[in-house]
This record gives structure tokens, C-alpha cells and sequence, in this order.
């Protein structure tokens, strides 16, 4: 009875593992928190009538004021003597401390004196810490616990942090102690169990790129107001998810990455145009390069239903490439009849052979199925196979979109999506994740060449042809423009949700991407080509300015200087930067004087560059801020061409000027 009054198990807890990034950046990871209590019934300030704790009560509470802020000391004081008097057991005092604020109470008065003397106890927690804040926040996730409406304990986790609880929670361990006087707490030899620790889980994402998707989407969100926007970039050999941006508006008008949109199951509008062209080139129903009449009217009957082009048709009559470049719901409604009006049934086959009808199979928790009308039913089998060819009728997520867009850049190799690479345990690999092939080859290779031209044909001509306008490389995608209905959201409330996915370079793509931005109500910017294309640019451009063009030392070596290792410009000026380079050099110019600098013998010499009124100086080998400078307070119009130092110009130095000459300056 004596021991099991004066002895327990208390937990030994275990560190929850890190979540890094590829290159090995913290993503999320725990810290350890302090919450103060304090016993004012401890034998320490209860002895010699509270002695001791009325001695240290002034100095104590002035302590907590100056460093805290929060209070007077005055007022801590007060509190301090109420909890004395009234004898409370487990006053608390200060919650979720830092280990810096924590360092700095122990030296505190009373507090430096130790429990038994102070009465102060100390309990810590771990917090979960996000080092890079928004970036990919949600696809993380989150591990917190609450106190349920039960009073237990419970664990809330979302993101990458639920998926993998179980390998980062790793297990507590437990050790007896006995109490002695004091309420001192002695461990008992040969009962204590060491706690397991969490491992370390190594995602694919990469802090650059995501940083990219997330300002490029952000700065997009914070323009049009929208409700939400994601933005996924995959890479297309493996299927690795580098970059996952969700950002939500909040009721303030900021955004913050509350929900995984990019798992969210919506109908995806003019983007699913590329499912129903492999369909039809696969089924062998229409070629590329088949007419299709269209019409002037923007409208027409196909089967049973009216079907309406958003955009009016640049022609009467399209190639089936031209109706995908043109993104011609009239067009695709009319290769899916001719291919499947006598078994509508055979389009979804199709679709599940794109895996568009399953669970993505993506390593998070929770992920939702896609959705589609029937298409075995009499009366609207036909129809819901039209409306399912240009993307209404079924619901899938822009994850889905973008694993069929990275299939066909990947030359028909359906990877599968994922955001884990290994699991470590103190720096050593206990399981790794590779590259896995969902799909081989689910479509015939020309079938998948065919499609590649049409996504070209988009860019360079067709609906994204505005946007892409002078790319530095070549990019192939599909915009996508759909009417929302969803959940209290009806077509009638105006509510778009518009999109673009493609990939890059388009020769030999390395990325694909998919951006999805849902708008305001009746807002008259809807269009992918004009929200989601701008966002997809910017981080395709620098995506490939940073991972995929080559870096090619020939490009950073040192060149010939193109003016011959001749320098000109205010001498006062080059002086101070030979100073401070520590660049010695031969000098014969004099202050306030214009000046050129030559080699001789490997080092600079400066040279006076005489300059007379109504004379035409010499300004070769002069950056342009000096050169016009000089031109201009001459009474001189100066014309540029070119950049970097100046090489030629078009009135020869020692010309005798005149009014109103203007001079040509061509710079290397």
C-alpha cells in the first residue's frame, strides 16, 4: 500500500521526427515548450511563517514585468500573494515559454532556488514548428493536440503529418519513480523503458520551386479576390510533386493555405478536352487533321443536346486539332458523338483507363474519389457523355488532371504522384520510395504525339496564344474555362473556375504543371487564358531558368574585353574603386579631370582625356551614365543603342560641335 501511495510510472516521450525537404530543408519540426506552475503549498515557502517567499515576492515580480512585458510588477505581485494566500497547488503561471525565455525565468528570483525552495514546477511540451511558414503549410499539415469536450487528450493531424503519424510519433517509453519528502522524485533502477523516437520523413518538395508556385499564385490570388487557387508543378520522369500551393482567402482578404484544394474534386471544364481527344485518336473515329464543321453562330445542336462555344470560332469549319487549340465545345461534343453515340458507355471506359475515375493515388490521407454521371441509362446516357467530353458531368481533382498531362509529356508513362522519398532514422535510410508506373503505355504512341501537337497548337495559335507570346522556350498545354456548380455555388451565381496545365520545355519536357484559380461572382476576368496561363508562365519561366536551362561554364568564363582593355570615365570616380579593389596604377591625371585607362605591362595606367568646350570629346570606353553626362551638359542630344560599355560614336572625337547635333552611341 506504502508503495503504491509513494511510487508511479511516469512517461518518457518520445521526439516526434522532421519533415525535410529534398534537399534536406526543415519543413516541419518540434520544439520543445515550457508551461510554469507553481506550488505556494511547497515546504520551501510555507517554512519560517512564508519567509522566504515574502523575502523574494518584490524581487520575483519585478523580474517577470521586465522581461515579460505583459504586467506591473505591481500587479504580478498581487497576484503572486492571492495564490500564497489561498494556498494554491498548480498555479500557472506562464504557458508555452521558449527554451531562450525559459533559460532566462531559471535565473529569476525565488525560481533560481529549485522546486523544493521555490515551489515552482516546470512541465514541457513539444510544439510543432513550420520553419517556412506559408510555404506548402497545409500539404504538411499540421499535429496539434486539444482537450476534447471529454477532457481527453486528442491528436489533430492533417497533411503529410496524418499520413505518417505513425512512422513520426514513434513510441514513449516509461520509468517507476518512487517520492520522497519534498515531493522528490527518485528513479527506480531497472525499470525504465527508453522511449522510440519518431524517424525523419524526406519529402520530394523542393523550397525554390514552391516558393515560385507560391508567390506566382499568391500575386495572381491578391489581383482577381478569388475564393481560392492551387498550383501543382510535377516532375514529369517520375511523378515526384517538387511544388503544392492551396491558398484560401480569409475573412480578412489575406491568404493562407487552408484546405488542399489541389485534391479537391471539381468539374474541371475545357482542361478534360484532352481525355476525350485521346479517346476519339485512340478509338480511330477521327484523325488529327479530320474537318469539323463548327458553325458561325457560337452554338449548335449536337445529338440531344445545344451545346455553346464560350468564344466564337475563328472558323467556320476546324481540324479536330484546331477544336482542341480553340478549345471548341461544339467541335469535341460533336468526336464524341461520332465515336461513341451508339455506346455512351464507352467513353467512361476510356476515363477509367486514364484512371480518371479513382482515389488519386497520392501518399496522403483522406483523398477524395472523383465523381461522374451515368452513362449506361436510357434517356441520358448520350447526353451526359457530351457534357462529359468538354469537362461538366464529372468531377475530378487538378491532381488527376495534371497525372494525365504528365503522362502524355512523358511520351504515354503514367506515373504516379507522390511526396515522399525515404524514411530515416538518425540519417539512415529504413525505407525508400522510387519512381512507380501506374500505366506503361495507355495510349498508342501516335496517339500520344498526336496529342502533343494539339497542346502545341494551343499555345502558338490557339486560346493561350496571347499569353505565351514570345517565350524564351517552347511550352504546350490547355486552358480551361468551367462553370461552377458546386455544393450551394450554381451556375446562376456567375462562378468560374479557370485553369491551365501543361508542361515544359515542350521538346523535351522536364515539368509539368497545373494551375486552378476559382473567381468571384459574375467577375469578367474568368478565362484560364487570363488568370491560371499568367501564373503557369511565371513559373515555368523561372523553373527553367533556374533547373532546367543549362549551365554552361563557357558562359561565365572570362572574355575578351570588347573595347580592349580600355576604360574611360570621371578619374575622381575610378580612383576610389581601384582604392578600394586595392588595385595599384600609374596616375597622370589631375582632380576634377576626365580620364581613360589603358593597360601597360599588366597594370591600369590613367590618362588624362582632354575635353574643350564646342569640341566633340572622346567617350569611347565609357559607361553610358558618364558619357551622357558629359553629351548633354555639352548641349548634345544623345541616341543609345545597345548596352554595356560604349564602342563607337557617330560624331569622331575633335569635330567642332554645332546647335541642336544629336550623337549615336553604340555600346558593347
Amino acid at each position: 500500500m506504502s508503495d503504491s501511495l509513494h511510487q508511479r510510472f511516469v512517461p518518457l516521450t518520445a521526439e516526434r521526427g522532421t519533415i525535410f525537404s529534398e534537399d534536406g530543408q526543415m519543413l516541419s519540426t518540434s520544439i520543445p515548450t515550457f508551461d510554469i506552475y507553481i506550488d505556494f503549498n511547497a515546504d520551501g515557502l510555507r517554512e519560517k511563517k512564508g519567509k522566504r517567499f515574502h523575502e523574494n515576492v518584490d524581487s520575483f515580480a519585478i523580474a517577470l514585468a521586465n522581461y515579460f512585458g505583459d504586467k506591473s510588477s505591481a500587479k504580478y505581485k498581487k497576484e503572486l500573494q492571492l495564490a500564497y494566500k489561498n494556498n494554491e497547488r498548480y498555479y500557472s503561471l506562464k504557458k508555452k515559454l521558449t527554451f531562450e525565455d525559459y533559460k532566462a525565468f531559471r535565473d529569476f528570483p525565488l525560481a533560481k532556488l529549485g522546486r523544493n525552495k521555490s515551489g515552482v514546477i516546470v512541465e514541457v511540451n513539444t510544439k510543432r514548428l513550420t520553419p517556412y511558414k506559408l510555404l506548402a503549410n497545409r500539404t504538411i499539415g499540421l499535429s496539434r493536440e486539444f482537450v476534447a469536450n471529454d477532457r481527453k487528450t486528442k491528436k489533430q493531424n492533417v497533411g503529410l503529418e496524418r499520413s505518417y503519424d505513425s512512422v513520426l510519433n514513434g513510441h514513449d517509453g516509461q520509468k517507476l519513480v518512487r517520492y520522497i519528502a519534498g515531493s522528490t522524485a527518485i528513479p527506480i533502477e531497472g525499470t525504465e523503458t527508453d522511449p522510440v523516437h519518431g524517424k525523419d520523413i524526406y519529402t520530394t518538395l523542393d523550397v525554390n520551386m514552391q516558393d515560385i508556385a507560391e508567390t506566382a499564385l499568391m500575386k495572381m490570388m491578391l489581383e482577381c479576390e478569388g475564393p481560392y487557387g492551387t498550383a501543382i508543378v510535377m516532375e514529369t520522369s517520375t511523378g515526384k510533386i517538387k511544388a503544392i500551393a492551396n491558398l484560401g482567402r480569409q475573412k480578412d482578404g489575406t491568404y493562407w493555405e487552408d484546405d488542399n484544394y489541389a485534391l479537391r474534386a471539381t468539374e474541371p471544364g475545357s482542361t478534360i478536352k484532352l481525355a476525350t481527344l485521346l479517346s476519339v485518336l485512340d478509338k480511330g473515329s477521327s484523325s488529327l487533321n479530320d474537318m469539323v464543321e463548327i458553325g458561325s453562330a457560337g452554338k449548335a445542336q449536337v445529338g440531344s443536346k445545344m451545346v455553346t462555344d464560350a468564344e466564337r470560332s475563328p472558323r467556320s469549319s476546324l481540324t479536330v486539332q484546331g477544336c482542341f487549340a480553340h478549345s471548341s465545345n461544339i467541335g469535341m461534343s460533336k468526336l464524341a458523338l461520332k465515336a461513341f453515340s451508339k455506346k455512351p458507355a464507352e467513353l467512361k471506359e476510356y476515363l477509367h483507363r486514364f484512371h480518371l475515375d479513382v482515389r488519386s493515388p497520392i501518399d496522403l490521407a483522406d483523398v477524395p474519389k472523383p465523381t461522374m454521371a451515368p452513362l449506361d441509362q436510357k434517356g441520358s446516357a448520350e447526353g451526359n457523355m457530351l457534357w462529359m467530353s468538354f469537362g461538366y458531368g464529372l468531377q475530378v481533382s487538378p491532381l488527376h488532371t495534371l497525372t494525365l498531362y504528365n503522362a502524355v509529356a512523358n511520351n504515354g508513362k503514367m506515373m504516379k504522384p507522390y511526396l515522399v522519398n525515404s524514411i530515416q532514422s538518425n540519417g539512415v535510410i529504413t525505407k525508400q520510395f522510387l519512381p512507380t508506373v501506374m500505366d506503361d503505355n495507355f495510349c498508342k504512341p501516335s496517339v500520344i504525339q498526336d496529342a502533343k501537337a494539339a497542346m502545341e497548337m494551343v499555345v502558338t495559335e490557339g486560346t493561350a496564344e496571347r499569353i505565351f507570346k514570345d517565350m524564351p522556350f517552347a511550352v504546350a498545354g490547355k486552358t480551361g474555362t468551367a462553370h461552377v456548380s458546386d455544393g450551394k455555388i450554381k451556375y446562376a451565381d456567375g462562378v468560374y473556375q479557370a485553369s491551365f496545365v501543361g508542361y515544359f520545355p515542350a521538346d523535351k519536357p522536364q515539368y509539368t504543371c497545373i494551375v486552378v484559380i476559382r473567381t468571384r461572382p459574375h467577375d469578367p476576368v474568368h478565362y484560364g487564358g487570363l488568370l491560371a496561363a499568367p501564373v503557369f508562365r511565371e513559373i515555368a519561366t523561372k523553373i527553367y531558368s533556374m533547373y532546367v536551362q543549362k549551365k554552361d561554364p563557357s558562359h561565365y568564363a572570362a572574355v575578351k574585353d570588347s573595347s580592349n582593355y580600355f576604360y574611360a570615365g570621371f578619374a575622381n570616380d575610378i580612383k576610389k574603386i581601384y582604392s578600394a579593389m586595392n588595385v595599384s596604377y600609374a596616375d597622370s591625371t589631375a582632380q576634377n579631370s576626365w580620364s581613360s585607362v589603358y593597360a601597360n605591362n599588366y597594370q591600369p595606367v590613367m590618362k588624362v582625356n582632354n575635353v574643350k568646350d564646342n569640341v566633340m570629346p572622346n567617350v569611347r570606353g565609357m559607361g553610358l551614365k558618364d558619357a551622357v553626362y558629359l553629351l548633354e551638359n555639352m548641349g548634345l542630344k544623345v541616341s543609345v543603342k545597345g548596352k554595356g560599355k560604349i564602342t563607337s560614336q557617330s560624331v569622331a572625337p575633335g569635330t567642332t560641335l554645332g546647335k541642336g547635333i544629336t550623337v549615336m552611341l553604340e555600346l558593347s
